[in-house]
């Protein structure tokens, strides 16, 4: 299993006449890469030709749970119809109790005692016809929502796929001979993603983190008894390398477009996420109103509220696309029900870059492949990894449990490793952008455990406290995973009034600013926190910063970036100040 796709192996034995034989593999899936397919087993005899096909008329056999699923609702849709059916069947009676209430003539007078009967006829009638019909609907009503649960089964159970597939091979034998033939192909519908749990019994204890991986399929054929090797590896990714070239400045016109790199995102689609929730940010971390946030390849889209929260119920698309004026349009796979992203700002038009990758099959050298393998250490990983491989670009997990894993919309979850990990926990908080305090954990070592870019649920202290991000795509040698809002600390950030002045003497415009962050423990434990803020910088020669005071702050003045370290026992404040002073000509203005 690959994060995106499969890889499929199956065994044939079969007995060759001298000469030409065409074999036929049928029932097979429907999703097969042409080219991907390989045989090998086959001894002294010949490929002639491989051919792969699509067989119309050949159905896809239900199993034993989705046929009794598509019996129910024939059951329930015949229920249905036979109500409708009386329904009508009343509402036209009513309708002739409603045309014929003339009891006389002009040439038969009516007795009255002909009138009464006539009268209760009709009212009694009525009143049945109303009370079947109301028992009636409501009848209809439990059978439709009994329904509606019933398809919602079905589409669970049923991955519509009904045609099939057949691989076609002709072979030259010069003798009879049997042969053990292993058909090896791949398929797209297929994969495997990461999820994981992290718990925490308090800030004195390591990390406890569950591994796991969510296997889906949707080839049309059900796995029964299969042995699974997960893969880290991803055969759907653009494998040409880049060529760098030299770059040549020159004038430009109107018509210039600027290409941007290719993002390097380790995320891939989860095929489980049905809502997503996030923040859209600028490149300084300040929230983004009315960004246009589209599911690729619909119409299903939204926009940022004004503090940049989108929320989005997805449909079946792939990727999300944010867009916003000034700024370069962000695609990002659907692989968490958290995604938040920030927007670079734009100075020229930009245009869209599909790379497109188009891969190149050919038979593997598998006696190479077995000797590497063979010179792996071969020990037993954990109780349901068999085995652990470190490949050249990716690690490979031998799952020891054989699995029933069927072609449909469920999801069948691995545990593929359990382990404790030291942390460094820290409280942060960038009050400028967000005055709630996150508790972090630094992971140290976490490159030996082969993490993935993936969604995992934290529970600390006992607790569920709500869900995150890793992202393992870090050079650094520490991991840094937020593990929710922490309440019990309170960070205030503070314009300070007395301090804020604009000059208008000469011909510049000089405004001054002065900040007061503080910080109050109400835990019952001394905390570290880690505060940071910034002063704007410069990137023009007529915008001056000036009388920057930073106090004890450790301060970068190329990223401006300010960082205080801070230590709080129980039931205490601390407060920090900083200032600093901005000079540009008047009548301008800028991004302050």
């Amino acid at each position: 299993m690959y994060l995106t796709g499969a890889q499929i192996k199956r065994i044939a034995p079969i007995s060759v006449k001298p000469g030409i034989n065409e074999i036929l593999f049928v029932d097979l899936s429907p999703d097969i890469k042409e080219n991907s397919v390989q045989i090998s087993g086959l001894k002294n005899t010949t490929i002639l030709s491989t051919n792969y096909s699509i067989d119309y008329l050949t159905h896809k056999k239900d199993s034993e749970e989705l046929e009794a699923l598509k019996n129910k609702l024939d059951d329930l849709l015949f229920k249905k119809n036979k109500i409708e059916n009386l329904l009508s069947g009343f509402s036209q009676e009513k309708k002739i109790i409603d045309n014929n209430q003339r009891l006389s003539n002009d040439t038969t007078p009516i007795s009255l005692s002909k009138i009464q009967e006539i009268s209760t006829y009709y009212r009694e009638r009525s009143i049945i016809i109303q009370n079947e019909t109301y028992a009636l609907i409501l009848k209809k009503d439990k059978i439709n929502d009994h329904i509606h649960d019933v398809q919602n089964e079905i589409q669970k159970l049923d991955d519509n796929k009904q045609k099939r597939g057949q691989i076609k091979l002709k072979l030259d034998a010069p003798v009879n001979t049997n042969l053990t033939l292993e058909i090896r192909y791949t398929v797209d519908s297929a994969g495997w993603f990461p999820i994981y749990d992290i718990k925490s019994k308090s800030i004195e204890e390591p990390l406890q983190i569950a591994y796991k991986a969510n296997v889906y399929q949707q080839t049309g054929t059900n796995w029964e008894n299969i042995n699974i090797i997960l893969s880290t590896g991803d055969p759907n990714t653009n494998n040409i390398k880049p060529d760098l070239t030299s770059k040549f400045l020159n004038f430009t016109y109107g018509g210039y477009k600027r290409r941007n790199s290719t993002n390097r995102y380790t995320y891939k689609y989860n095929p489980t996420v049905k809502n997503v929730t996030g923040i859209v940010s600028d490149s300084n971390g300040q929230p983004l109103p009315g960004v246009n946030v589209l599911e690729k390849g619909t119409s299903n889209g939204t926009q940022t509220d004004f503090d940049g929260r989108y929320s989005l119920t997805i449909q079946g698309g792939r990727e999300l696309s944010f867009s916003y004026v000034g700024f370069s349009n962000e695609i990002i796979p659907i692989h968490s029900s958290l995604i938040h992203t920030k927007l670079e700002e734009s100075t020229a038009e930009l245009e869209e870059v599909i790379i497109a990758g188009y891969g190149t099959s050919s038979r593997s050298n598998r006696n190479s492949y077995k000797t590497n393998r063979e010179k792996k250490k071969k020990q037993e990983y954990n109780q349901i990894v068999e085995q652990k491989e470190e490949g050249i670009t990716n690690t490979r997990f031998k799952i020891k449990k054989k699995y029933n894993i069927p072609s449909n919309a469920d999801i069948t979850t691995l545990t593929i490793d359990n382990f404790v990990i030291k942390v460094d926990y820290q409280y942060y908080v960038a009050p400028e952008l967000n005055e709630n305090v996150f508790l972090t954990a630094k992971l140290k070592d976490w490159g030996y455990h082969s993490l993935l870019a993936g969604e995992a649920n934290i529970y600390f202290e006992g607790n569920y406290a709500g869900k995150t991000n890793i992202d393992p795509s870090s050079t650094a040698d520490s991991l840094t995973v937020s593990l929710g809002i922490d309440q019990n600390i309170i960070v205030e950030r503070k314009q300070l009034n007395n301090f804020k002045s604009k000059s208008f003497i000469s011909t510049n415009s000089i405004s001054n600013y002065s900040y007061n962050i503080s910080v109050k423990n109400n835990k019952q434990n001394n905390i570290k926190i880690i505060v940071e803020d910034r002063i704007p910088v410069s990137q023009n020669k007529e915008i001056k910063l000036n009388n920057e005071i930073t106090q004890d702050a450790a301060y970068n003045s190329k990223t401006g970036i300010l960082t205080w370290k801070l230590n709080l026992i129980p039931n205490t404040k601390q407060e920090k100040q900083f200032s600093y002073q901005v000079k540009y000509p008047k009548g301008r203005r800028i991004n302050l």
